[in-house]
């Protein structure tokens, strides 16, 4: 919001796509407040708002996809006109060239369609390759086989969708759902984020890789991946083709993950908590965690790995003002720029994690205890499918703005270099850690209720 000269400039409110990301993300939680309305007794539902299409879950055939029959079209056709209209005003004020936006929108909402469907077939739902694989594939098949359409150029706001989605997605962080579980799962968080940090961090400068992004790497490897990976992004100013190429690994390395650390926790004989709270400390990838968990077995497998990924979750706003402080006061001095205003903290400080932030108190102080926890989860519920919407929208376009040759040779290789290493590092240390906090050697963990 400055205006390059001390000032505030106002029209950032209405023309910056992290401004924006907040309005729609808002608008979406309002009406889900208004259309929330008990249908019987202790079950709630979210009226007004659109719910979008039902897809089969562990689908074999074709005809067990769509359960609703042909109401999955209009709600196919409902909520993209929804989503459509909203992202268009903004778009609109952001300057966007509507003309192409209108149809490539279309197209990407059917590739994220198309992903969110394959993503329920049964054997990729048993192995949890999230429908943000398929999404992302999707995107890097045009682009890296086929020319891009400038309409799909125009339609492809990676950065914008992500933030509605990651607004969104504040609506279902429940404070009380950590208190419920425990602190030992935010002891983990705070302890593994730190440490995986730093140590991520300085295996980078090692490989060569400059400050902003070494801080972009270390940021998605020690606290929830994609998410962080933007909110370090925008707190820092980073490159915004840096930020795409470690979304992309990320995912990548999530894929790899699900494959690896479920059999290797039942080959190491871990107790389910034990080996939930290591998965969901080292994957980066939400669902994922949520699909490794499930893999190992045991309702404590995956509720411990769901607990400490949300627990990590918290951490985004604060790590995002801490790398916006460092960033303001010792980076730019550092690269010659003059001394900044304390104000210039706030104008680096991603305003989509406000959003976040404001969703999820609103939600945990508000909604929660006006009408109860079920009521806050039909909420979050609610909010989670426009989450999904808008990650899957925001895969297809970093795949269309992806190559896979850069993704590899992006700084001679270092960059993926130091991820890599710096990961296999993350699990050992956090299978340290989680040894100590949730073994029983030491603790009794409290394990979160249903």
């Amino acid at each position: 919001m400055s205006n390059g000269n001390g000032g505030l400039d106002w029209s950032s409110l209405w023309r910056k796509e992290d401004w924006w990301s907040c309005w729609i993300g808002w608008f979406i939680l309002v009406i889900a407040i208004i259309g929330l309305h008990e249908v019987a007794a202790g079950k709630w539902a979210v009226g007004i708002l659109p719910h979008g299409p039902k897809i089969g879950k562990n689908w074999t055939t074709i005809g067990a996809i769509f359960p609703k029959g042909g109401a999955t079209v209009w709600a196919f056709l409902v909520l993209f006109i929804f989503s459509g209209i909203l992202t268009l005003i903004g778009g609109a004020f952001m300057k966007l060239d509507l003309k192409r936006y209108i149809p490539g929108y279309f197209i990407i909402f059917l590739f994220a369609y198309l992903s969110m469907i394959l993503a329920n077939q049964k054997f990729f739902k048993t192995w949890g390759i999230a429908y943000v694989i398929f999404a992302l594939a999707f995107g890097l098949i045009i682009s890296n086989i086929f020319k891009v359409p400038q309409i799909l150029r125009a339609a492809g706001q990676t950065e914008f969708f992500i933030k509605i989605g990651l607004v969104c997605m504040g609506a279902g962080i429940f404070f009380s759902d950590v208190l419920r579980g425990g602190f030992i799962g935010l002891i983990q968080a705070l302890v593994v984020a730190t440490s995986v940090w730093f140590m991520t961090y300085w295996i980078c400068r090692k490989f060569g890789v400059s400050e902003r992004f070494s801080s972009i790497i270390a940021t998605a490897n020690s606290i929830c991946g994609v998410s962080a990976t933007i909110a370090a992004g925008g707190a820092i100013q980073g490159d915004k083709k840096e930020v795409s190429y470690m979304i992309a690994w990320v995912l990548v390395c999530a894929v790899v993950l699900i494959i690896v650390m479920p059999p290797i926790a039942k080959w190491l004989d871990l107790p389910n908590n034990w080996a939930g709270a290591w998965v969901g400390g080292v994957i980066d990838n939400t669902g994922a965690v949520v699909a490794a968990g499930g893999i190992i077995g045991g309702e404590a497998a995956y509720k411990v790995a769901a607990m400490v990924k949300m627990a990590q979750n918290v951490l985004i706003g604060i790590v995002a003002f801490l790398l916006a402080l460092w960033s303001t006061l010792s980076l730019d001095r550092m690269e010659g720029a003059e001394k900044p205003s304390f104000m210039e903290i706030w104008y680096r400080f991603p305003k989509f994690v406000v959003g976040f932030l404001v969703a999820s108190l609103v939600v945990s102080f508000i909604v929660e205890p006006a009408s109860g926890y079920k009521a806050a989860k039909a909420i979050g519920s609610a909010l989670k499918t426009y989450r999904n919407w808008f990650f899957a929208l925001c895969f297809v376009s970093i795949g269309l703005e992806t190559n896979f040759k850069e993704l590899v040779s992006v700084g001679g290789g270092r960059p993926a270099a130091a991820y890599w290493i710096s990961q296999t590092a993350n699990a050992i240390w956090t299978l340290f850690v989680t040894w100590i906090l949730w073994s029983g050697t030491f603790f009794t963990p409290v394990i979160p209720a249903d």
